[in-house]
């Protein structure tokens, strides 16, 4: 590290996100900087400031755009920094990256971006347009923009928003190997899927769904765990499979591991993702994961040996997944999560992505 002690100013919009994904990157930059948080406080805010660090509540409209919130929001980025005098801001999602890195520039405070997917926003062809236009203003003055996987990085340099030298590719936010310790294989019957994030279309639920049923039909045992919040058009479909035997629905629980480690097999048929930390969190446990073969799910899991890959939007793929799964000898199951493990321990450990982010940031 250099010698210099630096305040830096942390943007993102989602306290209890940053903790479960950054705590150990903060833990480091507070070995020789200053650090300050500017969030909104939806969990674990409190757990930080007991670290010791100053935390600056921010109100802020996570979805869609609002000109009068987001013009707001730009105006209170505008004041802290001139209040706080940040040696450099680091700022995680979009309106942070945008807002925070439009201001950054005019006030001439160096950034470094983190884009952890591109979401929706690149999905519709309008809106990935001004989302375009407006990433590329904000990056004009950019230091390095940090992506989960290659893909979303080749996206922004094709777009023309960066130039490919302002890029830094990582891999995700890496997985904590002490935190999620490999379990031992469970031998439950039936077996038992796990899908842990929220239940939203976006995260493959309607392919899960067809999935599940069509095995239940077939007369194929099995129970899937679902974890998470559910968005409330799946309330209805989550009680029908609750009563049909086919789920054990849990709600959103502050705590995973357990899961993971009662779990068979992880499920998760997203349609984009940065770096899925679920994939990551399920190979750490030592569990086989089935994923769609799509940028931030394909670069954690090997295909047939880690677990399975699977077309995204496509419910007959994961049916014929799901089923090859199923139709595992529990000793080649166990193997198969025993190398997830050694996978993240070789690629993905989260003390190799800390060090790279540091080195990225110039602190070393």
């Amino acid at each position: 590290m250099s010698s210099k002690k630096r305040k830096i100013l942390i943007l993102t919009n989602h306290s209890y996100m940053l903790y479960r994904f950054r705590k150990e990157l903060i833990e480091e930059l507070m070995k020789n900087n200053e650090v300050v948080l500017s969030m909104p406080f939806v969990g674990h805010h409190d757990d930080f400031m007991n670290m010791g660090l100053r935390c600056i509540e921010t109100k802020m409209e996570r979805r869609g755009i609002n000109p009068f919130t987001d013009y707001a929001l730009m105006q209170f980025y505008k004041k802290i920094l001139k209040e706080e005098k940040p040696d450099l801001v680091v700022t995680y999602s979009i309106k942070p990256n945008i807002y925070g890195g439009l201001m950054c520039a005019k006030l001439k405070i160096p950034f470094y971006a983190n884009v952890q997917g591109l979401g929706t926003a690149f999905q519709k062809k309008g809106l990935a347009q001004f989302v375009t236009f407006l990433y590329k203003t904000a990056f004009k003055k950019v230091e390095t923009v940090f992506f989960e996987n290659q893909v979303n990085a080749d996206e922004f340099t094709s777009r023309k928003i960066i130039p490919a030298e302002k890029e830094t590719v990582l891999n995700g936010a890496g997985i904590n190997l002490k935190t999620y310790e490999y379990k031992l294989y469970p031998n439950n019957e039936p077996p038992r899927f796990l899908y842990l994030g929220r239940i939203m279309k976006e995260k493959g639920m309607d392919e899960l769904f067809d999935a599940s049923e069509k095995l239940h039909n077939d007369g194929e045992k099995f129970v899937l765990d679902l974890v998470g919040f559910f968005e409330d058009e799946y309330k209805e479909k989550v009680d029908e499979l609750v009563k049909k035997g086919i789920v054990d629905f849990h709600g959103f629980q502050e705590e995973p591991r357990p899961y993971y480690a009662k779990a068979n097999c992880v499920v998760m048929p997203s349609y984009h993702e940065g770096m899925s930390n679920v994939n990551l969190e399920a190979s750490a446990t030592g569990r086989p994961v089935i994923t769609t073969d799509i940028p931030g799910c394909r670069e954690s899991v090997e295909n047939e040996k880690t677990g399975w890959l699977c077309e995204p939007k496509n419910s007959d793929s994961l049916y014929e997944k799901m089923k090859a799964f199923l139709h595992t000898e529990n000793s080649v199951r166990e193997q198969m999560g025993k190398t997830a493990r050694k996978k993240m321990e070789n690629e993905f450990d989260k003390k190799i992505v800390v060090e790279q982010t540091i080195t990225a940031l110039g602190l070393k």
